[in-house]
């Protein structure tokens, strides 16, 4: 069930330098599982964003070319279709076949090569135009952190506070952040709000949640990834 005033804001813009396989990371190919079938990276992290259902779903896009996965109706569950509302930049459309689910908004962002941090305001900005209160990011590169986990932080985090995921004793994603934090969020750099918990400690709320934030930032962790979901599978 959406929760209010929350928006899910996947960041998803980067270059990816450090991955040389054929193409961009975010859309390597992850093997099938007991529960989900083949897809890019990018796709199974957003469909668990999206089965979270805690909100309307923004995705930040910016070096790959992520349209085709990212269309009106295609977005996180294939064979769907529903209504698109573009505006410059943006294009947005349901992801459900029963149009319970939250639209996603795909918002692009030019400055992507200037660090994670445009990416988290263009994330913002799109979250205040949907009338958010609080956002939860997480990465696109991160297909193991589950529904559950943006569920956690997201039912987590109130006020002026900056809720993060925690994994056996490790902050990882999601992390919720207060609209009251948002302007204390840099516009430049490459980290989002790893600054601001190392800026305001006393504000930070750990949640332990189950599943991995791990990145895939090389074809090696894409081999790691691969070989602990064939373990992992009946």
């Amino acid at each position: 069930m959406a929760m209010p005033n929350v928006v899910g804001v996947l960041l998803a813009a980067g270059a990816g330098s450090r991955f040389t396989g054929p193409t961009h990371k975010l859309l390597a190919r992850l093997d099938a599982t007991r529960d989900r079938p083949s897809e890019t990276v990018v796709e199974r992290a957003l469909a668990s964003l999206v089965a979270a259902d805690i909100g309307p779903v923004v995705v930040v896009t910016g070096a790959a070319d992520l349209d085709a996965l990212l269309a009106p109706g295609r977005a996180a569950s294939p064979g769907t279709s529903g209504p698109s509302d573009q505006r410059p930049g943006e294009t947005s459309g349901r992801t459900s076949p029963t149009d319970e689910q939250p639209a996603v908004t795909v918002a692009h962002n030019p400055r992507w090569a200037d660090g994670q941090a445009t990416s988290v305001q263009v994330g913002i900005d799109a979250a205040r135009r949907l009338g958010a209160d609080r956002v939860v990011f997480g990465l696109g590169d991160q297909p193991g952190v589950t529904s559950a986990a943006w569920r956690t932080v997201a039912a987590a985090s109130a006020g002026a506070t900056i809720t993060v995921a925690s994994y056996d004793g490790r902050r990882g994603n999601p992390v919720a952040v207060g609209t009251e934090l948002w302007e204390l969020l840099p516009d430049e750099g490459d980290e989002g709000a790893r600054s601001l918990m190392r800026l305001r400690p006393d504000l930070v709320v750990e949640v332990a949640c189950s599943g991995s934030s791990d990145d895939i930032d090389t074809t090696e962790d894409l081999r790691r990834w691969q070989n602990n979901s064939s373990t992992n599978s009946p």
